[in-house]
């Protein structure tokens, strides 16, 4: 249909979102050429996931056709190729212009061809001392095997001369702790990449024979693993599957320039890749080493501005965190607000308190580092009752959560695995404490992102922490479903997927046609990183139809396209990508002041999220937090920086300024305002404490000042990587 956009190719249009960045003129020089890295980065994982999905699809069914475009799985394959050889052009260009822009920073990228003599003379004996005593060089024909290529690393090939058939030579470039870029002057501004010795130098890994052609190729592999959590042994078939995952099949080719046609296909051949999968590249193959560029020029003009998560103004110092959240519900905003002395703190300090019974919490992705884990063990060892629901398939994090799940096991924490076939994707936490005699409180806390304090510094989420009782009694239910591998079926006021989310939001959403067709003003709105969802698309047209005002804030993947009349006039879609990753998930049902209904949560619009997996989204009901939100909404909504808005054509502009009007980067607009929340309250306090002093007659001492300390690093980059 004409308001329908094919999953794979809106998920294309996003990441040239991100490329778009990497020109952004606002943007300082090396954090743009940061996001031509992300781009790389999340076109390899879509790659690796995505299209390996479509590949598995066309094998096994390439009859059934995506419902939104109508393609089958091989035509959606060759529109995405087709997608993607298009944007090369702009990626290439965009790394060119801005490395050029670099040199007068003193930033060069050399080739062994713009090498001084002096250098090549010292690249030639580096590569001979430092790089070839620890390559091999492997010589492939019909009569010998193909090696394997590791996932997503660089090998240099090159076509040898052979008197039968055709003869390759494959030269692994990557070495353990070795590092790409070779500096050559400017304390490494001036550098080469290994790679790039490695090709000039690889005929001496071949001595007698002949090196007609060379290149550079890099291959991405399929990493769309599943297996299904059934028996006492799930830990142990998801750490082979792991390893598995490494040798699946080839689903693209990257090579540098141009190749000899017949040792091309040769290998494609040995790799079973078909040459519509091999896309070539004029420059660097992997663009990951422009992230060290950061580490070499601390130049501010060259940086965004060094900002570093508050405290919530909301929480007091003196006081524990559950106390405060039995008073009053909390809204914590990351990354403006810090993780460690919000939510870090609450489970610390329910680690200790004698007082606590029990801490019950979901897990998808954690730190490397994480204080979550350590402060659970500690939990467990001083006598709480810890139950933790890990999810071992959260895909690329399942090693490190096998990891700790064996570390949380041992120090006495119950762990489960949630259900089989669907992922437990909720973020959510319960703690209970004794309160007098028989009786107990509880916190439950709820939010849109995931228990990690590096993210937690650059994706934007929110977390609410809550004493209701209804909540905590719906909290309990979802954790004891998930204890015995089942489904929550009826809620009191969570909603929660795969059985009482979706059914609940397309009511509500039903509640607004209502409102409309009866003279009202219907209104939906929602803030959600992708919308795919058959059913929700259908009532946001019917909504449409029916004149509910409907605003849309969709980072990625959408595919209901606005503006389409007599379908989708009524529906605003906007996409914001900046400096960090919009994460939020924010449901908003009718209009202020008319019985609004306000939910955060986990789950995306999604079917993936609505009703193949576990996710927790809550109401928010205090006043003074729903206004909050509200504000938050239309603040994005009036972002004219780093917002583009969705046409009825599917293409995507970025919002233009009206003369003389102000400009909004709602990203540095809540980073302002959390400096600003802070400060105030700092002034309050020290008003309340003058008046006090003035009261009991005693002399101020001169006020020390003093910097908020925080334990998180100063925030450079983020921004734009799927989640």
């Amino acid at each position: 249909m004409e308001f329908l956009e094919n999953r794979e190719l809106s998920w294309l249009k996003f990441n040239k979102r991100v490329l778009e960045e990497a020109s952004a003129p606002e943007n300082p020089l090396l954090e743009r050429i940061s996001f031509s890295a992300i781009y790389q980065s999340n076109l390899d994982e879509f790659f690796m996931v995505r299209v390996g999905s479509l590949t598995d699809d066309a094998k096994t069914d390439d009859k059934k056709k995506d419902g939104k475009s109508g393609m089958t799985p091989s035509q959606q394959l060759d529109a995405v190729f087709t997608a993607v050889r298009r944007l090369q052009p702009m990626v290439e260009e965009t790394y060119r212009k801005n490395m050029e822009e670099l040199k007068k920073y003193g930033f060069e990228h050399v080739s062994f061809d713009t090498a001084t003599p002096e250098e090549q003379a010292f690249l030639e004996l580096y590569f001979k001392r430092e790089i070839k005593p620890f390559i091999t060089g492997i010589v492939i024909n019909d009569a010998l095997p193909f090696p394997f290529l590791k996932n997503k690393e660089l090998y240099a090939v090159v076509h040898l001369n052979s008197k039968k058939g055709v003869a390759v030579g494959v030269v692994p470039v990557s070495r353990d702790h070795s590092d790409r870029m070779i500096p050559l002057a400017n304390n490494g501004k001036r550098f080469i990449l290994e790679e790039e010795v490695v090709l000039q130098f690889a005929h001496l890994m071949f001595k007698g024979s002949k090196v007609s052609d060379r290149a550079l190729v890099r291959i991405t592999r399929n990493a769309d693993i599943m297996v299904n959590n059934k028996g006492a042994d799930f830990r142990d078939r998801m750490e082979e599957l792991v390893v598995k995952r490494n040798k699946l099949a080839a689903v693209r080719m990257e090579i540098s320039d141009e190749f000899s046609r017949d040792a091309l296909d040769y290998i494609c051949k040995k790799l079973k890749i078909k040459n519509v999968r091999v896309f070539n590249s004029h420059i660097p193959l992997d663009l990951s080493f422009l992230f060290r560029l950061q580490e070499l020029d601390s130049s501010p003009e060259l940086h965004f501005t060094p900002r570093t998560p508050r405290k919530s103004a909301a929480l007091a110092d003196n006081r524990s965190v559950f106390a405060q959240v039995k008073s009053k519900d909390i809204l914590l905003s990351y990354p403006f607000e810090s993780m460690t002395a919000s939510f870090i703190r609450l489970l610390e300090e329910s680690a200790a308190d004698p007082k606590v019974t029990s801490i019950k919490i979901t897990l998808y992705r954690l730190a490397r580092n994480s204080k979550v884990i350590s402060t659970l063990c500690t939990a467990a060892e001083n006598g709480k009752d810890v139950l933790v629901m890990i999810e071992l398939r959260a895909r690329f994090d399942e090693a490190n959560n096998i990891e700790w799940s064996k570390i949380l096991q041992k120090a006495g924490v119950k762990v489960i695995y949630g259900p089989k076939e669907f992922k437990a994707h909720s973020k959510l936490l319960l703690i209970k404490r004794r309160s007098t005699g028989d009786k107990f409180d509880y916190v439950t806390q709820i939010g849109t992102g995931n228990y990690n304090e590096k993210t937690s510094a650059i994706y934007t989420d929110l977390m609410l922490l809550t004493a209701d009782r209804d909540i905590a009694a719906d909290a309990e239910a979802v954790f004891d479903a998930l204890s015995r591998g089942c489904f929550v079926e009826e809620t009191r006021k969570l909603l929660v997927s795969p059985h009482a989310l979706r059914p609940q939001i397309l009511a509500m959403m039903d509640e607004q046609i209502a409102i409309a067709e009866s003279g009202g003003k219907g209104y939906i709105g929602a803030k959600v990183n992708s919308l795919n969802d058959s059913a929700i698309i259908k009532k946001l047209v019917q909504a449409s139809q029916a004149g509910v005002k409907i605003q849309l804030i969709v980072r990625g993947i959408c595919c209901i396209i606005p503006g389409v009349p007599g379908y989708t006039e009524n529906i605003t879609v906007r996409s914001i990508v900046g400096r960090f990753l919009e994460h939020s998930r924010i449901f908003v049902f009718g209009k202020e002041g008319m019985n609004q209904k306000i939910y955060i949560g986990s789950a995306d619009y999604m079917s993936r999220n609505t009703i193949r997996r576990v996710e927790v989204a809550a109401p928010v009901q205090d006043e003074r937090l729903k206004r909050r939100i509200r504000d938050m909404f239309r603040v994005l909504l009036s972002d004219n920086v780093k917002a583009r808005v969705m046409l009825s054509d599917g293409t995507y502009v970025h919002v233009q300024p009206g003369d003389g009007e102000e400009l909004i980067n709602s990203q540095e607009f809540f980073y302002e305002e959390a400096y600003r929340r802070l400060e105030e309250k700092a002034a309050r306090q020290e008003r309340m404490k003058s008046v006090r002093e003035k009261k009991s007659g005693k002399k101020r001492a001169p006020a020390k000042k003093s910097a908020e300390k925080t334990d998180e690093k100063q925030v450079k980059r983020g921004g734009a990587k799927k989640s």
